[in-house]
This record gives C-alpha cells, sequence and structure tokens, in this order.
C-alpha cells in the first residue's frame, strides 16, 4: 500500500507528534509546504489530506487536488476554507467545534462582568492615586441581578455562557433562526426575534459564526436599536460586526461600551479608535486558549485525519453533502455544525 501524504504548512517544528498518536499504525508522511498559494497547490496536488493552518485554501488549490480525502482544520472557524468548492469535489472539511467550549464561555463571562463593573476604569482611579472616587464611580450603575443578557446565535459556547449566567440572575434572550425554539427554552433562554434581542438586552453576545452570510451583520441600524446603556460583546468573529459602525456607536454614546476579543482586522492598526476608547475592553483573539487548548487541538486533528484515512467518517463535518458522495463508511452520527461557534 501507497504511502498516504498530509500536505499542510511550516507551522509547527515538532515532528507533529500529538497529532501522529491517531495516525500510529497508518503509513503516513506529513510534508510542509510553503504558505503561498502555487507553492502549496504544486506540493499537495497529489495529497491524501491537506491539514490546513496559515493558509487560505482556494478554489484554485481545492481545483488542484486529484486525491485529496479530506481537509482537516485545526479551529473552531472554517472561513479559512471555500467550503463550496470543497462541496464540490466531494471533500469533506472538519473542524474541532466542541475542544475549547469552556474556556470561550469563560472568557465572555469574564468580559461580561468586566465591563459591567467598569473594572479598567476602577483600576485607573486606584492606580492614579483617586481612591475615594471609585464607590461614587459606580453609584450611577445598577446591580446585575434582573438585567437581560442577549445572545445572537444559540449555538454550543453561548449555551455554555448561559449556564454560567444564570446563577447572576440574569434575564437571557437569544436569536438563532437556525435552532428550534424548545432547544433556547431548554436553557432558560427566551427565543426572540433580533429585533427584541436587541432593544431589550443590557449586554449583547455576538456568537454568530463567520460565514459569508453573516459577513458584517451587526451594522449602525442594529446598534442604533440598543439601549444606550447596552454593552456589546463579541467572543465569537470580528467579520460579523461592521467595526466602524461600532466604533460610531461609541463614538456617538448610542451603546454604553464593548468588550472585544476579535477585530476585523487582527492585529489592530496603531489608529484603530477603538485601542484609545475608555469604555472598550480589547483582548487579543484569546479566549480559547488554556494549557489544554493546544494538545487538544492537535490531538483532535490526527483523529480526523486517521478515521478519514482509514475510510471512514470524521467526527465532525461542516459540509454533510460531502460525506454523502465521498465514499467513506458512516460509523457513527455525525456531528454536522453550521460554522465557528455552534
Amino acid at each position: 500500500m501507497a504511502k498516504l501524504k498530509i500536505v499542510t504548512t511550516p507551522f509547527q517544528a515538532d515532528g507533529y507528534p500529538l497529532e501522529r498518536e491517531a495516525l500510529a499504525g497508518l503509513d503516513v508522511e506529513i510534508v510542509e509546504a510553503p504558505a503561498e498559494e502555487s507553492a502549496f497547490l504544486a506540493a499537495a496536488q497529489d495529497a491524501d489530506a491537506i491539514y490546513a493552518k496559515g493558509l487560505k485554501i482556494t478554489r484554485r488549490i481545492i481545483d488542484g487536488l486529484t486525491k485529496c480525502r479530506v481537509i482537516t482544520l485545526g479551529s473552531v472557524g472554517v472561513d479559512s476554507v471555500d467550503i463550496a468548492a470543497a462541496t464540490e469535489r466531494n471533500i469533506p472539511v472538519t473542524n474541532i467545534p466542541d475542544t475549547f467550549i469552556e474556556e470561550v464561555a469563560d472568557h465572555t463571562m469574564t468580559l461580561l462582568l468586566a465591563s459591567w463593573r467598569r473594572l479598567p476604569e476602577s483600576e485607573r482611579l486606584v492606580r492614579d492615586k483617586r481612591w475615594g472616587e471609585g464607590r461614587r464611580f459606580l453609584y450611577q450603575f445598577p446591580r446585575l441581578r434582573g438585567l437581560t443578557l442577549g445572545f445572537i446565535s444559540f449555538g454550543r459556547i453561548p449555551r455554555a455562557v448561559s449556564r454560567r449566567a444564570a446563577p447572576f440572575g440574569l434575564r437571557m434572550m437569544a436569536y438563532d433562526p437556525f435552532i428550534e425554539e424548545f432547544a433556547v427554552l431548554d436553557y432558560g433562554v427566551e427565543p426572540a426575534p433580533l429585533n427584541d434581542v436587541l432593544e431589550q438586552s443590557d449586554f449583547i453576545c455576538m456568537h454568530a459564526p463567520g460565514t459569508p452570510e453573516s459577513d458584517r451583520m451587526m451594522r449602525a441600524e442594529h446598534f442604533a436599536r440598543m439601549k444606550k446603556t447596552a454593552i456589546f460583546i463579541n467572543t465569537g468573529r470580528g467579520q460579523t460586526v461592521d467595526e466602524a459602525a461600532l466604533i460610531e456607536a461609541l463614538q456617538q454614546g448610542k451603546i454604553a461600551g464593548a468588550a472585544l476579543d476579535v477585530l476585523e482586522k487582527e492585529p489592530p492598526g496603531d489608529n484603530n479608535p477603538l485601542l484609545s476608547m475608555d469604555n472598550v475592553i480589547l483582548t487579543a483573539h484569546v479566549a480559547s486558549a488554556s494549557s489544554r487548548f493546544d494538545p487538544a487541538r492537535k490531538r483532535r486533528v490526527g483523529q480526523e485525519l486517521a478515521l478519514v484515512l482509514k475510510g471512514k467518517w470524521p467526527m465532525s463535518c461542516v459540509n454533510p453533502a460531502a460525506l454523502e458522495k465521498s465514499g467513506l463508511a458512516r460509523w457513527q452520527p455525525i456531528s454536522i455544525l453550521r460554522g465557528p461557534n455552534s
């Protein structure tokens, strides 16, 4: 039997020991190719699998693959692969949607609490030797219990956030036209139209997946519907928000603040107004980070690659239509996900 070829980009130099755990028993070589379209395609043309990282897997690359069985991502987001092109070629695309739900939910809740209690401003008062002003500063804000938390999209991560938010006494609402309402109600969350969520919420948590359909989903007209006291939180994808509209809403006092782990452009340019706003908390796209994240991610990549190269369905697939014609054997219920935060 010919050696199986997995092509990736030179992103790590450890020999891929964690990915190889699940690949043990298979005669596999992992080939690193330059993170440039033409050079990558030249190396990957005869690949059995693509381990996608650090490079956009375009239609040109996909159309040039002669025997690829799977494109595997070590991330939740799938926006770095042309999913439509892969589906046309019956190539399943896998991601890892369930390896760091808890971390992102923790980070989301941290941003919610820190922004509501104005933690950066309160700390600055202490460091500026203005101790006596701290209590008076917080007198203008109500307590958390009884306020409303609104979710845009209600996949796995927002569901985990709702479990964390419930003990704080928050009323919760969610807009997600792709989820049956009883699945939302089971979490103590009210399903609602988008405008109701925007108009009634004190916090808006953005969890929409990074898909073409959700590109700049949050625009000026949406921020205009929010309460002037509302705080916007995004730990999902930066491209789901019209950042210029968000900046304008913050500058004009249409909303009170924002707490963001993701931005349209990362890292932000030095002239990005968000960097100098006192009512904005920023973190560097780190919500999923923890000591278990990287090992868990790499092992899951190896598992998905091994399953497909052994002729079986993967555990997670973002283009299930490709599976039906892939010739792979279905061995368990597949986890079919809509995108990054499902």
